[in-house]
């Protein structure tokens, strides 16, 4: 291993304390705290103010350079309330919507951050690039592959900057993890092994089915999922993500962080050809929910295999990780997870010594305000970002052919990028386009 690691991490852990350090290649980490030019203001728009679109919101009002001037959402409790927080700790008052499309009629608006649940992705996004805005959409990109396939078109065909919310791709420890892999110190990349286990994901407890809260457009929230003439609170605020018609459970939302760092390992661009996944519910029977609370899920790629695993309702793992990601290479492995990574040796017989010398980083961070620095400064140079939308597509197919090989029962599916569908299942095609429910109409690019 290279002696300069050691001070290459000491490095890292101080200047992300708040000095400056690349968090990309082009991008400083921090701006200088004196106040900016009122030309080099970006005037951001938030669209979804629930959680963590409000907590993206807030990473880019945290830099001089980003002003909020408008918020919306369709609970108005939420709407007023995070107006209030915009005014409190930031000084500034946005303009409140109701309707994201009046919102994108504001000219003064340069950009917006997209952090509804995932079914309302898509049409918010496209619609602000037919607008001339710059987007900011959280993971994963859409809650279908065909919406990924039109979000990628409209930000070319409009020539707009879009960040996809997969903030690792902005981590100075990732970018080190990626670089070390692929420097061939730790021989042959052969299997990247994934965990993921939280309590969350088997839902929340069933419940009766209630009034719509006041306040609250209902109508609107589903938009173009399914019609639902009744509502519960346990397919609304927090457990959305349980539902196949607004999300796909703990495979597109830890998933699609976590096995993008297992593609960037290998520089892998490409769609999966193959997707070997089984998913059951397994316990939990008295929480609602549609997706699986337990899911193994194999990705043969050409060079190296990747694996991922899930058991809801539980929140040990591997290493002592409820999450994580272990790098096996022919020398080392690399275990690492948000907190940290550790190089784990394989011994050599012959030598009586490890392969590489062993290594522990125990500083790792979310780095969701790294992303948001490299947003805004793409918005000013035009830029590539360094999660744009081909890379948010990509991972998102994993995640969803993944779902959609569970969900069929198929448990192996082909797949042909080049004409968009399954070679060998009827069904599994069927899960590739939404139907949207009227008036909303999927988007044309």
């Amino acid at each position: 291993m290279k002696k300069d690691r050691r001070a290459f991490i000491k490095k890292s852990a101080l200047t992300i304390g708040g000095a400056s350090l690349a968090g990309s290649v082009t991008a400083p980490f921090f701006y200088n705290t004196s106040r900016a030019a009122p030309s080099d203001i970006i005037n951001v728009g938030l669209i979804g103010c629930n959680s963590m679109g409000f907590g993206d919101l807030e990473k880019q009002l945290a830099f001089d350079d980003a002003r909020c001037i408008a918020l919306c959402d369709v609970d108005a409790n939420v709407l007023d309330r995070r107006a209030a927080d915009v005014k409190n700790n930031f000084g500034q008052t946005p303009e409140k919507y109701s309707d994201f499309r009046k919102m994108l009629e504001n000219n003064d608006l340069d950009a917006v951050i997209i952090g509804t649940p995932d079914h309302w992705h898509c049409l918010p996004m496209v619609m602000a690039c037919e607008a001339g805005k710059d987007v900011y959409v959280e993971k994963p990109m859409a809650n279908y592959i065909e919406e990924c396939n039109l979000m990628v078109k409209a930000a070319n065909k409009y020539n707009r900057v879009v960040q996809v919310g997969q903030q690792q791709r902005s981590g100075v420890m990732w970018q080190d993890i990626m670089k070390t892999i692929k420097s061939g110190e730790l021989g042959k990349l052969r299997k990247v092994e994934i965990w993921a286990n939280f309590n969350y994901g088997v839902g929340g407890k069933k419940e009766p089915d209630s009034p719509v809260p006041a306040g609250v457009d209902y109508d609107f929230w589903l938009g173009p999922a399914a019609k639902r003439d009744t509502f519960n609170a346990q397919r609304f605020h927090g457990y959305w993500r349980m539902f196949w018609d607004y999300g796909g459970g703990l495979m597109t939302d830890w998933g699609v962080h976590l096995i993008d760092m297992a593609l960037w390992a290998g520089d892998v661009t490409d769609a999966p050809k193959t997707i070997l996944s089984y998913g059951d519910n397994l316990s939990y029977e008295d929480n609602y929910r549609d997706v699986f609370d337990t899911m193994s899920v194999t990705f043969p790629l050409k060079e190296y295999m990747i694996t991922w695993q899930h058991t809801a309702g539980t929140q040990n793992g591997p290493w002592d990780k409820s999450y994580g990601l272990n790098f096996i290479c022919d020398n080392a492995s690399i275990v690492a997870n948000r907190s940290g990574y550790k190089i784990l040796p394989e011994y050599d017989e012959d030598k009586k010594a490890d392969k590489v010398p062993g290594f522990e980083f125990d500083k790792g961070r979310e780095d969701h305000d790294v992303h948001a620095r490299n947003f805004l400064d793409c918005v000013k140079s035009r830029a590539k970002t360094n999660c744009p939308p081909e890379t948010g597509r990509q991972v998102a197919l994993y995640a969803h052919m993944a779902n959609i090989a569970a969900r069929t029962g198929d448990g192996k599916l082909e797949w042909d990028d080049f004409n968009n569908r399954f070679t060998n299942s009827k069904k599994a095609n069927e899960l590739i386009v939404p139907s949207y429910r009227g008036p909303w109409q999927l988007p044309k690019v």
